[in-house]
């Protein structure tokens, strides 16, 4: 699946096939700039599913690392992981941050226990270079992404496109960011994300700054 901002297509539409090493590939583009009332509905069910105070099981993770890619700038990431409780509908959360030169990546993610419909719920946003990772996570940056992946359907996907009037899905952007804001504290993020951060870059532990909002949510 690509999410891509394809404000030029007002629905979303198989692509033809292509043939890659003799297998043919399907690839269907999403629509996240001006996504259907259809697809905006089920967006909003499925934020609607994530609960604002969860119960956690005593299970988690907590990892840092250092990745290359091809024609990317190094990235240096720390995550978090939290598994619910076995009655709930979720099986766990993950938060992440990702830092390289060019941007700074939050990626708040759910997965489902059993994905009968919903596979995942996947929340982002991005911030400048500039900011350093004790000043991101303290800042309530609105989410400027989400998807929905689906059992055996195309995926959802909503992003903010500067090019499209997205008036119409700001009750989206404004779930999705309360949701990302709640997870920061419930997960320990301020604490716990500068700290390994500078431990995966060599630098001494970061102190993370009182946590503040930056503009409204959405």
């Amino acid at each position: 699946m690509l999410l891509v901002p394809a404000a030029l297509a007002q629905e979303p539409a198989p692509q033809p096939e292509i043939k890659k090493d003799g297998m043919k590939v399907q690839i269907n583009v999403i629509n996240v700039c001006t996504p259907s009332a259809e697809e905006q509905k089920g967006i909003a069910e499925a934020l609607a599913r994530i609960p604002a105070r969860p119960r956690f099981a005593t299970d988690f993770e907590v990892a840092r690392g250092r990745s290359t890619f091809p024609d990317a700038p190094p990235s240096t990431w720390a995550r978090i992981r939290r598994e619910f409780v076995a009655d709930s509908p979720f099986s766990n959360v993950q938060y992440s941050l990702s830092v390289d030169e060019k941007a700074l990546i939050e990626t708040l993610v759910f997965r489902m226990r059993d994905p009968k419909d919903v596979l995942l719920v996947t929340i982002e946003d991005r911030m400048s270079p500039v900011t350093t990772p004790a000043a991101a996570v303290a800042t309530d940056t609105p989410a400027t992404r989400v998807k929905v992946e689906r059992f055996g359907k195309n995926s959802l996907g909503l992003a903010r496109c500067e090019q499209a009037d997205q008036a119409a899905y700001q009750p989206l952007f404004s779930s999705a960011s309360s949701l990302m804001t709640d997870y920061r504290g419930l997960l320990r993020v301020r604490t716990t994300i500068p700290a390994e951060l500078s431990r995966a870059a060599g630098k001494p532990a970061e102190a993370a700054p009182a946590p503040k909002h930056k503009g409204p949510r959405g």
